[in-house]
């Protein structure tokens, strides 16, 4: 007897996967987020209400606001009550965005789907170039808040507020760069990092040495010495590196024994 042919639609199914079809509020807010970030749907436009959506979309109105609901959490639309209530186009700022990701880095730092390794890696991919950039688009402005940022008298202020300092001195470099993708992409990661790093305990020697290569950064921003700024601030990372180990593996045996 010969063995049964197979359809070519039987051998389709088997080496096709099978998609996901999008909810409906999904295929919404999919929608609507292209009329807005194509520019169709001006910022500060004012949205249809849920019923009038919901009849030009052929869906429900809890269709509609499980879509708006999805926007409002992506910084695309704003809720507004009272008079001149209603729904609002709006467009997310690097702040925005920055929260997001730190969010969302935290849960998967949480969840241990990020490596610490990961995370210094990503961090000197952003900052050893914005330092260079910072030594080229310096402005006394800049110049005059860097150095704001690093301490005279280190030794006399406590851990919490060294580490003010030292979020300061990074953020500040960022900004210099005049990136906003680097300022976006950086500051979750300082978050993470500088968090695990202050419960730490670390002596007058280290903040020391940070404010010495602080120092030496600034220099080299102010002397507009791209190059050098790019070495200072690889080494200063490399300093940071087995501190950050220390505590991040701290971090693990205080929640495995918790």
């Amino acid at each position: 007897m010969n063995p049964p042919t197979v359809r070519p639609v039987e051998r389709a199914s088997e080496a096709m996967p099978v998609r996901r079809v999008r909810k409906a509020y999904e295929q919404v807010a999919d929608q609507l987020r292209e009329l807005i970030v194509s520019g169709k749907l001006a910022r500060g436009e004012r949205l249809a209400n849920e019923t009038v959506l919901a009849r030009e979309f052929g869906v429900s109105r809890a269709t509609v606001r499980e879509a708006l609901r999805l926007l409002t959490a992506q910084s695309l639309i704003r809720t507004a009550k009272g008079a001149g209530g209603g729904t609002y186009v709006t467009l997310p700022t690097v702040d925005h965005v920055s929260q997001f990701l730190n969010s969302a880095l935290n849960l998967l730092a949480a969840a241990e789907h990020v490596t610490l390794d990961e995370l210094l890696e990503a961090r000197e991919a952003l900052e050893v170039p914005a330092a260079r950039l910072a030594a080229k688009r310096r402005t006394d402005e800049v110049l005059a808040r860097l150095q704001g940022t690093i301490p005279i008298e280190p030794a006399k202020l406590a851990p919490t507020e060294q580490f003010v300092y030292n979020a300061g001195f990074h953020t500040t470099v960022i900004a210099a760069s005049g990136n906003a993708f680097l300022k976006m992409a950086a500051e979750p990661l300082f978050t993470i990092l500088q968090t695990n790093l202050a419960r730490s305990s670390l002596g007058t020697r280290f903040h020391k040495g940070i404010n010495e290569q602080h120092r030496a950064i600034a220099a080299a921003i102010e002397g507009r010495d791209a190059r050098r700024a790019e070495r200072e601030m690889r080494a200063h990372l490399e300093f940071l590196r087995p501190h950050y180990e220390r505590t991040w593996r701290y971090a693990i045996r205080v929640a495995e024994q918790a």
